[in-house]
């Protein structure tokens, strides 16, 4: 993995008008994992208004007061930022002044974790004077200086560690580890969206579950109705499982997606308030889905995610304990309810829960498949489940009369008909059965 040219370019006309220049934080982070940046970060001693000026109509004041200048280079962006030493962080988000600084060691020490905390020049060379290179070999995530500092300047770095440690597979180290259980508090303080970012990122890590397990007062901040889930026995015959960990397991056993890890993580968060114990003291939560899909949108309306995106994952939660019918007619009225993309997605959702079962109880992947390969068949032939597939629409019915919300419930009654079997998908069929109607 290289740097790419646009990013030399702009460090060779940093270089060039006399300043230091160097890539640094997560992109050097990656590059030394092999991983391929997501952006491009370089520190300067060039003060804003020289960079504004080097670049001139490349140059975009995105955030001058803290020193950064966003240049954009062969239709990229890359955020150039002036050394500076940070003040106070009242918020504890970002700084209240910053003093720019003629050192770069300075720039660095006031960076969340070590693996952060390293500069690359153009020419390969390397500043990492917290030890950063080892705790990236090692797999540790340590912060520059104390933990308590760190956490308490910006509160989002304990959920940005979180994400570090789930994404990259490392270790958290004893101490940062003790910052972010003393500290996750302040996350009350962090807006909404930015939570949602690092949480879902967190979510689709290989590491998600063991990060999960061990961090769940952390989450609870924000949402606290994980925490009755937390060792939650379960009292019953097909889970060996309290409530949380069978949650982890379901995460773990379903692709890294955002909208199917977060539908696993929130699937069973209504348990708790469903629990019974019948007279021979096995476990039941009755009810449980339906529960569950509300506490499930009022959390996802919480931390502001899109309507879609929320909307879908509340289906799946809703959905998750349905039986899948095993049969053409019952898989085209899944469709018709869900269509192909969510009832895939919910195909998945149950391999992932039945997999967090007890293993004796986990032969329904069988019927699963039997489910998945008529749905397979159905898309293969171009089952009719949906209004845009009749083959007659609003106008045909308008022509023979209907007007307004009749056309409407006419459409949905055919549909209803096609799906069950009870009419094909003809136009002559349907429009006489239009008439019917």
């Amino acid at each position: 993995m290289e740097m790419p040219g646009y990013v030399q370019n702009v460090l060779t006309a940093l270089e060039a008008a006399g300043y230091e220049a160097w890539c640094v934080g997560g992109c050097v982070r990656d590059l030394m994992l092999g991983r391929a940046p997501e952006d491009w970060d370089v520190t300067t001693n060039a003060l804003p208004e020289a960079t504004m000026a080097l670049f001139g109509s490349h140059a975009f004041p995105t955030g001058l007061r803290h020193g950064t200048v966003t240049v954009r280079e062969e239709h990229r962006s890359v955020e150039v930022t002036t050394y500076r030493v940070d003040g106070d962080y009242h918020d504890h988000r970002r700084p209240d002044t910053v003093v720019f600084t003629p050192s770069l060691e300075e720039d660095l020490r006031r960076r969340d974790f070590t693996v952060n905390a390293m500069a690359l020049s153009l020419r390969g060379d390397l500043r990492d004077p917290f030890g950063g290179q080892a705790d990236l070999k090692a797999g540790v995530l340590r912060c520059v200086g104390k933990p308590e500092r760190r956490f308490g300047e910006d509160a989002l770095r304990i959920l940005r560690g979180l994400r570090f440690a789930a994404v990259l597979g490392f270790a958290m180290d004893p101490a940062a580890a003790a910052g972010i259980h003393g500290h996750r508090a302040l996350l009350k303080d962090i807006a909404a969206e930015r939570i949602q970012v690092e949480l879902f990122k967190l979510l689709c890590g290989k590491d998600a579950a063991a990060v999960l397990r061990e961090y769940p007062d952390v989450v609870g901040v924000f949402w606290p109705e994980i925490l009755p889930m937390v060792g939650f026995d379960q009292r019953n015959r097909h889970h060996c499982y309290d409530v949380w960990e069978h949650t982890l397991h379901a995460v773990e056993a379903v692709e890294p997606e955002p909208v199917l890890r977060c539908a696993m993580l929130l699937h069973d968060v209504g348990k708790p308030r469903c629990f019974t114990v019948d007279q021979d003291g096995n476990g039941h939560f009755y009810g449980h889905p339906e529960i569950s899909r509300e506490l499930a949108d009022d959390m996802l309306r919480r931390l502001k995610c899109a309507a879609a995106f929320r909307e879908t994952v509340v289906r799946l939660v809703e959905w998750h304990d349905r039986n899948i019918p095993r049969t053409d007619r019952g898989l085209r009225r899944a469709l018709r309810a869900l269509g192909e993309e969510d009832l895939r997605r919910l195909i998945l959702v149950k391999r992932a829960d039945n997999l967090a079962q007890a293993p004796e109880y986990r032969d329904t992947q069988r019927e699963i498949d039997r489910a998945e390969a008529i749905l397979d068949k159905l898309v293969a032939a171009d089952a009719c489940f949906s209004l845009g597939q009749l083959t007659v629409n609003g106008r045909d019915l308008a022509a023979l009369g209907l007007s307004g919300s009749e056309i409407g419930r006419t459409l949905n009654a055919l549909l209803d008909k096609v799906v069950d079997g009870e009419l094909p998908n003809e136009r002559t069929a349907l429009l006489e059965a239009a008439r019917k109607l």
